[in-house]
């Protein structure tokens, strides 16, 4: 009986309507609970580093007392995490960051302890601001602990921020806020320092190794960044053309043709991705998709001679350089140890 009934609730469409009504409440109201959890839990933290930095300035205690502070909580508090003698040293670490507890009104609440232990150890307590943009960002696009990490240690923040001069024409060709977007996502310059080249090395080369580290590559394209297709094949009237990479990217819901080129940025580059951002549009792109976007990679470029080729062109597009890590001249690679030396080496020095 309970089935048959069930099964007709689960047909009614105004049933729906409150089941459904009542699933997003709740994820909201657990939303609220989580954030006023992280929010105490980051205020106590913050009051415990407090309360240490206040005892350790009239004591010699050192950094002893971390390891028996810990022993004795962990004593009093059996099954309580949070209290080991490294977590210790971050709230009180923490603490003397924030000495006025200025991550209250700077940071978001959703921003979680181990977010906040490392912009604290990454970033000097004087670049707020910097701190602000990577939680932000941090939070925008759900970065984990890890994803975190590499962005700072990549320096996204100098490379992706507002006060970096991009060359793009994306405010002039796309309509706002895809426009800001768009300029927020591009980058300048790319690292790809996974990929180890040889000033002979060609443009092949290059795409070869970025399609052989995807993974890596997509990592550095940033948030939203899809692989379509490499040496993606596009037919106009009778000939063939190939792109180098073809990405899809989720936020900006368009495909991005990327162009790789070795050497300076020249300004018949633009000419070719033009007619290729045409040719996208004309035969992938559907309802739905935005307009496509175009991005030049190149070793070195001219702002002033790109910003020029770009005036003319129609299509939304933008011109970055990246950089690759360099093999080592042979002549120092002998003066170098190898791998069994410095195990070597180390074992000598663990019998010491």
């Amino acid at each position: 009986m309970l089935k048959k009934i069930a099964g007709q609730l689960h047909l009614d469409t105004q049933y729906q309507h409150l089941l459904t009504e009542i699933k997003s409440r709740l994820k909201k109201a657990q939303l609220r609970a989580a954030i006023v959890v992280n929010r105490e839990l980051i205020q106590f933290y913050w009051e415990i580093g407090m309360l240490i930095l206040a005892e350790q300035a009239k004591s010699t205690w050192g950094d002893k007392l971390y390891h028996v502070l810990a022993a004795d909580l962990g004593e009093s508090f059996p099954g309580v995490q949070g209290f080991s003698k490294t977590n210790l040293y971050y709230m009180r670490m923490f603490a003397k960051h924030y000495p006025k507890g200025e991550f209250v009104q700077a940071l978001p609440e959703q921003l979680t302890w181990t977010h906040h232990t490392l912009l604290t150890q990454m970033v000097a307590p004087q670049n707020l601001h910097i701190k602000q943009w990577y939680a932000a960002k941090t939070v925008k696009n759900g970065w984990s602990y890890r994803e975190l990490r590499a962005q700072i240690k990549a320096d996204l923040y100098s490379r992706q921020a507002d006060l970096v001069v991009k060359t793009t024409n994306f405010k002039d060709k796309l309509p706002s806020p895809t426009s800001q977007l768009a300029q927020e996502m591009i980058k300048d310059p790319y690292k790809f320092h996974f990929l180890t080249l040889g000033d002979d090395a060609h443009e092949k080369d290059v795409h070869n190794g970025l399609v052989e580290h995807m993974k890596q590559f997509l990592m550095e394209l940033g948030q939203g960044f899809a692989l379509y297709g490499t040496k993606h094949p596009i037919q106009v009237s009778d000939k063939r053309f190939e792109i180098d990479l073809l990405m899809y990217n989720t936020k900006l819901h368009c495909y991005v043709v990327v162009e790789l080129k070795r050497g300076d940025f020249h300004p018949k580059d633009t000419g070719q991705l033009n007619f290729y951002l045409s040719a996208v549009d004309e035969q992938l792109r559907t309802t739905g998709d935005g307009q496509t976007i175009g991005l030049i990679l190149c070793e070195n470029k001219d702002r002033i001679i790109a910003e020029y080729a770009l005036r003319g062109i129609n299509s939304p597009m933008g011109i970055s350089e990246y950089q690759l890590s360099k093999l080592l001249p042979k002549k120092f690679e002998s003066v170098l140890p190898t791998t069994d030396e410095i195990e070597a080496e180390l074992s000598e020095f663990a019998k010491d």
